[in-house]
C-alpha cells in the first residue's frame, strides 16, 4: 500500500500509514495469518525456579505435570484457547479446558480437573512457562494447597517447557486436517474432548512410550509393581 501511494506521488512512512489506518478503523490485508500470543509474562509476578533442571526423568505418573496454552481457529476468523496439563512420565493429558478467552481461570479449570481425577500425592511438581495465567497468585495458591511444588521456565527459554509444547503440532494436524477452522466453540469442545479423552489418552501410540498409549503405559507400570 505504501509503495502504491508513493508511486502516486505521496510521501508517507510505514508508521504514519499504520496510524492513519488505525484512526479510520481500517487495517491492511495480509497473506500472513495473524496468530494469537498465548504467553504474556507479568513482570511483577513472583515466580519459582525451574525445579526440573538437572533432575532425572520421572519414573512414575503424577511426579511431574507440565502445562501450556495453545489456540485453535474458529469459523469467521475467531480463536479459542486450549489449556492442558500433561504427565511427563506417561504423556497422558490429565486435565484440560477450552474457552473463548485465556484468563487465569482457563488454566485453573484444567488444573482442578487434573487434581480431582488424579488425586496426586504431595510433592508433585507442576511446571509451566512464565505466562501470567500460571504465575498469578490464584494459580500459585492452588498449587500450594494441593501440596504440589510450583516450577517455572527460565526467562526467555522456551526449551524449558518443550514437552508441554511438543504435542500441539500433532494435536492440530490430527484434529484439524488441513488447518480448517472449527465451526463453533461448542463444536471445538466436543472435538477436543473426543480427541484428548478418548483417542489421545486411550488409543494413540507414542514412540517415547514404546508405541503404547498413555493408558496402556500406566497400566503396564502398575502391573510391574512389586
Amino acid at each position: 500500500m505504501r509503495a502504491e501511494l508513493r508511486a502516486e506521488g505521496h510521501v508517507v512512512g510505514r508508521c504514519a500509514l499504520r496510524s492513519w489506518l488505525h484512526r479510520n478503523g481500517l487495517r491492511a490485508l495480509s497473506t500472513r495469518p495473524q496468530r494469537p500470543r498465548t504467553t504474556v509474562a507479568d513482570p511483577a509476578a513472583v515466580v519459582a525456579e525451574n525445579r526440573l533442571l538437572g533432575q532425572p526423568a520421572p519414573t512414575a505418573p503424577d511426579q511431574v505435570w507440565v502445562g501450556d496454552i495453545t489456540y485453535l481457529p474458529l469459523a469467521g476468523g475467531r480463536w479459542c484457547y486450549l489449556a492442558t496439563w500433561r504427565d511427563t512420565c506417561s504423556r497422558r493429558v490429565v486435565g484440560w479446558h477450552l474457552a473463548a478467552q485465556m484468563p487465569t481461570e482457563l488454566v485453573l479449570f484444567a488444573l482442578e480437573q487434573a487434581l480431582t481425577l488424579r488425586q496426586p500425592a504431595p510433592g508433585l511438581i507442576i511446571h509451566a512457562d512464565r505466562g501470567s495465567q500460571y504465575t498469578s497468585a490464584a494459580c500459585r495458591a492452588r498449587i500450594s494447597t494441593a501440596g504440589a511444588v510450583a516450577s517455572f521456565s527460565r526467562p526467555g527459554n522456551p526449551y524449558d517447557n518443550a514437552q508441554a509444547e511438543a504435542g500441539w503440532s500433532t494435536l492440530k494436524t490430527e484434529l484439524l486436517p488441513g488447518g480448517s477452522p472449527v465451526a463453533s466453540l461448542e463444536e471445538a469442545r466436543l472435538e477436543v474432548a473426543h480427541y484428548l479423552d478418548t483417542y489421545f489418552n486411550l488409543d494413540r501410540r507414542h514412540s517415547a512410550l514404546g508405541y503404547r498409549s498413555p493408558h496402556q503405559f500406566e497400566q503396564d507400570l502398575k502391573s510391574n509393581l512389586p
